[in-house]
């Protein structure tokens, strides 16, 4: 049976993941296709280096050797060396050159059955040619990887299928790390050169219009699904070309999968969902990578399905469940410098486009003060996030960009606009261990003097560590109920004592 019927239609490029780098194996039989690349006569690659083979009259013929099933990916990178990784990466990409070639350099290819199955074929009659000796398992995986080379994102896109992988990161060629379950470890994941990083790069970008070069080598993007991309390339760039993805959950979270995962209480989601269909005007703070946008999502999903959403990002990432939504992002400026379309240019537009919703990605400058004002002006139950590392930080963060704003502001009318605008401040925190969790849920109550008076509703308690190193935390309710009780009562939501910590025969003691 021929190869083509052999490999038994065409395998999900990359559905498996390559886990952390494995230990150094024995080299396998792989011939070295860089040696054929340069030589003068590419289109006739001489016979693979092959010390261990047998006679030809003992070799299997090469269609017995793949009936066996496709070899999981992550198995097939734990049993073969750095040197056989490096080996069946380079033929994969001698390969891919001989396909483009066969279907010409303006053909574009997308994921179709029918493009699967001219893969199938291409790739059939050029192994032949090359006179390979791989294991069943080994051509298999050499397949997916062309296919992740000319329909993915190369070799990050077994990564970026794992749903276990949290976050991709590119320090060059030779070392690509992973965020899994709030850790950080070395993938066994490599690229050929720094001019295939760059080409991975460019098929991200290329899409979205945006472009990266040496006068300007850095660059925001997004995958299809939403996924937030930055890339930075030499000069820039010391070490090669760096990549980093942050990755979004394929499914959309709800409340209860945070309620789940242990990053707040039901009380918590219970009380910030009235917040949120109350029209509170929230704001998410946290540090890089607590889990912000998530948990933004999160809250945009108690807004009701019949309110106008204007969403505005640097990068579009939100995923907003209902029907009326409007999006926004900005956009990057153009080679001459002109063009650029900001943050702060969006907000200003939004107000015109009849939101009752206005759902800002990231305050980073000058626009925080824009999102101030719509706040103050009958845009009611706005949400946004912020990077800070505490509720008070938070204020502080909100008083310097409202400052970058260039309007000259005294701070204490700056504070007095924070005070009236801001009803809520969701702190989200990663802990030391990795998890995610709420640290704070803390209300805005006003001004005392020149001080915004802040007062926490729900926080985190850290009892210590496990001998594990998990550290053992518990979210509780401070005692305190907010001063916006009768705006949550006027929308119908009557919360009960037990919810902010009072103690009533037979409830829950914290």
């Amino acid at each position: 049976m021929s190869l083509l019927k052999r490999l038994g239609g065409p395998p999900q490029p990359g559905a498996n993941s390559i886990p952390s780098a494995p230990e150094p194996t024995p080299a396998a039989t792989i011939p070295p296709p860089s040696e054929q690349r340069s030589s003068p006569q590419a289109d006739k690659p001489s016979p693979p280096v092959a010390a261990n083979d047998p006679p030809a009259a003992a070799k299997p013929s090469l269609s017995s050797r793949v009936d066996a099933p496709a070899a999981d990916s992550s198995d097939m990178a734990a049993s073969t060396s750095q040197d056989e990784m490096k080996r069946m990466l380079d033929l994969s990409l001698w390969v891919v050159d001989r396909i483009q070639a066969s279907l010409g350099s303006q053909t574009v290819l997308k994921q179709t059955p029918e493009t699967e199955r001219l893969l199938q074929e291409r790739f059939a009659a050029i192994y032949r040619q090359a006179n390979a000796n791989l294991p069943d398992d080994k051509v298999k995986y050499l397949f997916t990887m062309v296919c992740d080379e000319l329909l993915g994102f190369g070799p990050i896109q077994q990564l970026l299928n794992d749903d276990s992988v949290s976050e991709v990161m590119v320090n060059g060629p030779n070392k690509v790390y992973i965020e899994q379950k709030g850790k950080l470890k070395l993938s066994a994941v490599s690229f050929a050169n720094d001019e295939h990083v760059l080409k991975v790069i460019d098929r991200i970008i290329r899409p979205l219009g945006r472009r990266v070069d040496r006068k300007w080598p850095m660059v925001d993007a997004r995958l299809p699904d939403g996924s937030r991309v930055n890339a930075i390339i030499p000069p820039c760039a010391i070490d090669g070309s760096t990549i980093t993805i942050r990755k979004f959950s394929k499914n959309k979270l709800q409340i209860s999968d945070l309620i789940k995962f242990g990053s707040l209480t039901s009380e918590m989601g219970e009380f910030l969902e009235a917040c949120v269909v109350s029209r509170l005007n929230v704001v998410v703070s946290g540090g890089t990578g607590s889990g912000k946008t998530t948990l933004l999502n999160v809250l945009s999903n108690f807004i009701p399905s019949d309110e106008r959403i204007v969403t505005i990002e640097d990068s579009a990432e939100l995923q907003l469940a209902q029907d009326h939504v409007v999006r926004l992002e900005a956009k990057p400026a153009e080679v001459d410098g002109s063009g650029r379309v900001a943050i702060r240019d969006l907000v200003i537009n939004s107000l015109r486009m009849r939101p009752e919703r206005v759902v800002i990605g990231e305050c980073r400058g000058g626009e925080t003060l824009d999102m101030l004002q719509a706040m103050n002006t009958g845009h009611d139950g706005s949400l946004t996030t912020l990077h800070a590392n505490t509720p008070r930080d938070a204020i502080a963060r909100m008083e310097t960009m409202a400052m970058m704003a260039g309007m000259d502001l005294p701070v204490r009318v700056i504070r007095e606009q924070i005070a009236a605008a801001v009803d809520l401040i969701v702190q989200q925190t990663r802990l030391d261990d990795g998890q995610r969790k709420v640290s704070y849920i803390t209300e805005v109550q006003g001004m005392e003097g020149d001080v915004v008076v802040l007062q926490d509703i729900f926080a985190l308690d850290i009892k210590g560590k496990t001998a594990e190193g998990k550290i053992m935390a518990n979210l509780k309710p401070t005692g305190v109920r907010p001063r916006f009780t009768p705006r949550l009562e006027a929308h119908g939501f009557k919360l009960p004592p037990s919810i902010f910590g009072a103690q009533v025969p037979g409830g829950k003691k914290w």
